[in-house]
């Protein structure tokens, strides 16, 4: 239903908090942008601006942008929406930090129940409780997952949160802006905090390290769910066992069948999404309306599942068959409504229009699922989509596995696109190196200009000795033009080159980024070398 990724290399930053710099004020757009560290200005809107709700003054919205902020400024504000494209993030100064059971809001004075809680007498419940318990010019809301929890539990819960406010406080006074005050959990530990209730029978991982952190954080927040927390160890990798990767291949795509034999076509534009109905090869078996009513309900239900597993974001228009019956266009309409109900982000269908278009809007958070794992294709100018070198990667490593697990030889040369070979060499060597151990031979990786981003080759195949020799692109002793990639990882004061996706490493180069420099080969390693400048 859902699919949530987390890259090293495209971290989250929604949720994070920053002491930033207001850059610029715009009256005419009522906004502001914000340097918060990032590679571009946040976008501020005027109705987001923090003001103390206890000083005599109109609503933000009631009020210029140029009276509420002005450039040089330090303000506090938190990431609401992922830069994707050319925006940068869109920020608020109205702070809210979730726990478990309660979300905390600085600066606010009131009390706000979770909608999904349906009970009114639970609800009423919910809010006596925290009424209690809430400390003075700090707003609460009660998350779904509080239903029927006691009040010493929520009160463990808000005693953490106010502590973690007191620290964020103390940062924003000691901190110079740029700077991040607060970053949210990584996303195991998050699915652990927001998603895992007792409807779960199981929260499978499939990495020892995060299973040890989704239990240590179970343990604390709700202890009596620890049991369901288990460790994947079969050899046939989690995502295939459970059918992740054919659903993942049927969400990339742009055509959708339904099992009645009817499908659907997704097409993405800047502005708005557009999906079309279509009964394909169901015939049905007595009339007409009746078929075209079949295909648009289970459509209904594809469209609200699809939507929500891509996370397509914006205007959503659906072009369901026409249907000449008006209870039958009511029916498909319940039926979609229905199945978006479990969406936990904000999804309203406004109805039909004259057109007889259904129309939908979703709210944008972040990047949706094409944009994460697919980029614009750099063999047609950006007209089709590939795979990401990340995903290549996960790929690659998974094909090598399998295809060298009876490999006879000692040592593997296996070319691919050079970006690709970076990320399987990983720092250090630490990924190629972790390869190798489970497979028990060498193999050495080279990069490659000519080679398609999605595919590879095993170059050659032989001894230790013979392969490292085809392997290595530069010899110590060699002095070679060389073009500064970027900065060490962990020492800025050296940089990085590549040749062939091998990394050199030219020490006091840190400062030479996106120049070409004479360098010195001094030694060379499985997989980078190391150079001084000339």
């Amino acid at each position: 239903m859902e699919l949530d990724i987390e890259r090293p290399l495209q971290y989250r930053v929604v949720g994070n908090l920053y002491k930033g710099i207001v850059a610029n004020v715009l009256p005419g757009m009522q906004a502001a942008f914000t340097d918060i560290g990032l590679e571009k200005n946040a976008f501020l809107y005027v109705d987001d601006v923090f003001t103390d709700e206890s000083e005599e003054s109109p609503p933000p919205s009631r009020m210029s942008i140029d009276k509420l902020l002005r450039a040089g400024k330090e303000i506090m504000v938190q990431v609401i929406k992922e830069p994707f494209g050319s925006k940068g993030a869109r920020v608020t100064g109205q702070i809210t930090i979730p726990g478990r059971y309660l979300v905390l809001v600085p600066g606010a004075d009131y009390i706000g129940v979770s909608r999904r809680i349906e009970s009114q007498t639970e609800r009423e419940r919910l809010r006596r409780e925290v009424e209690k318990l809430k400390p003075k010019e700090l707003g609460l809301i009660v998350r779904t997952v509080a239903e029927g929890v006691e009040t010493e539990v929520m009160e463990q819960d808000l005693q953490f949160l106010v502590q973690l406010w007191n620290r964020i406080l103390t940062r924003f006074q000691q901190k110079t802006a740029p700077a991040i005050l607060y970053q949210d959990l990584s996303l195991t530990c998050r699915i652990a905090r927001d998603l895992f209730v007792e409807d779960f029978s199981s929260f499978l991982v499939d990495d020892k390290h995060e299973y040890d952190k989704v239990r240590e954080i179970v343990d604390y927040i709700s202890p009596h769910l620890k049991n369901k927390v288990k460790l994947y160890k079969d050899e046939e990798p989690i995502f295939e066992r459970y059918g992740v990767e054919k659903d993942l291949e049927k969400a990339l795509s742009r055509q959708v069948w339904l099992k009645s034999g009817g499908y659907l076509v997704f097409d993405e534009t800047e502005a708005l999404t557009v999906v079309d109905v279509n009964t394909g090869r169901y015939i049905g078996r007595r009339n007409l309306a009746d078929t075209i009513l079949k295909t648009n309900l289970e459509a209904a239900e594809e469209i609200a599942r699809q939507v929500r597993l891509r996370d397509i974001g914006g205007i959503i228009i659906i072009d369901f068959i026409d249907m000449s019956l008006e209870e039958h266009r009511r029916k498909v309409i319940d039926r979609l409504n229905a199945s978006i109900k479990n969406d936990r982000t904000k999804t309203y269908v406004l109805g039909l229009t004259n057109l007889g278009l259904v129309e939908m809007t979703r709210k944008k958070v972040r990047q949706d699922l094409s944009e994460y794992l697919q980029q614009a294709c750099p063999y047609c100018s950006g007209s089709g989509k590939v795979l990401t070198p990340l995903v290549v990667s996960t790929r690659i490593e998974g094909e090598l596995k399998r295809q060298l697990q009876e490999e006879k030889s000692e040592a593997v040369l296996v070319e691919m696109h050079h970006e690709v070979a970076a990320i399987i060499i990983g720092t250090g060597g630490g990924n190629l190196k972790k390869l190798e151990e489970e497979l028990n031979r060498s193999i050495f990786i080279r990069g490659a200009e000519d080679i398609h981003i999605e595919k590879y080759r095993i170059a050659a195949r032989g001894s230790q000795k013979e392969i490292q020799k085809l392997a290595l692109p530069v010899k110590a002793g060699e002095v070679l033009e060389l073009y500064i990639e970027e900065p060490h990882s962990t020492n800025p004061n050296h940089g990085i080159s590549r040749i062939h996706g091998f990394v050199i490493n030219v020490e006091n180069a840190g400062d030479k980024v996106g120049r070409t420099v004479k360098v010195e080969i001094k030694d060379v390693n499985r997989t980078f070398a190391r150079g001084t400048l000339k």
